[in-house]
């Protein structure tokens, strides 16, 4: 019962905003699905990576060399790197949903004007359709574009945190 009280008005809206929507739905899963992998990492793997650098660095007997410190410098940027993995995707797929919404926009209008060659200067109930196929996926681009920027801010503010963090814990001191 529940499932056919969400699927009509999501079917609906789905309907109302054109076949560019179900493209934005697209982006915007595949966008989730790096942000949650992320966050996956977050919490699941890097623990675990940074007690292995921090177990390396420090069974180390001497610290205080060029090569040491070289050491140190690759197990930072292996720890950075893994921490940022998947950030420029995120970021592309957020740049890339507010143009997915102006292409829903163009296709929209398109039709409306159709719709304007087809019956005169216009019937408004004609153009109902083609208006809310331009809006509609144009609206939907930019809120995943915004959910997107909230999800990459919160991530961005953690690893800027945890790369502090990876400095802080490969001390030189011996």
């Amino acid at each position: 019962m529940i499932f056919g009280e969400v699927y009509e008005p999501v079917y609906l809206f789905m309907e109302r905003g054109g076949d560019v929507l179900y493209a934005i739905f697209g982006l915007i899963l595949l966008l989730w699905l790096f942000v949650l992998e992320r966050a996956g990492y977050f919490a699941f793997s890097h623990r675990s990576a940074m007690q292995r650098a921090v177990s390396e660095w420090e069974a180390r007997t001497e610290r205080k060399s060029w090569a040491a410190h070289q050491i140190r410098e690759d197990l930072i940027a292996s720890l950075r790197s893994d921490l940022e993995a998947n950030m420029t995707t995120i970021k592309m797929l957020i740049g890339m949903a507010p143009l997915f919404g102006l292409l829903g926009t163009v296709t929209g209008m398109i039709e409306v004007f159709d719709v304007m060659a087809f019956f005169g200067n216009g019937s408004p109930k004609a153009m109902a359709s083609g208006i809310s196929k331009a809006t509609i996926p144009t609206m939907a681009g930019m809120v995943g574009a915004l959910t997107g920027v909230f999800a990459q801010s919160m991530l961005e503010r953690y690893i800027k945190r945890e790369k502090i963090r990876i400095e802080d814990r490969l001390t030189f001191d011996h």
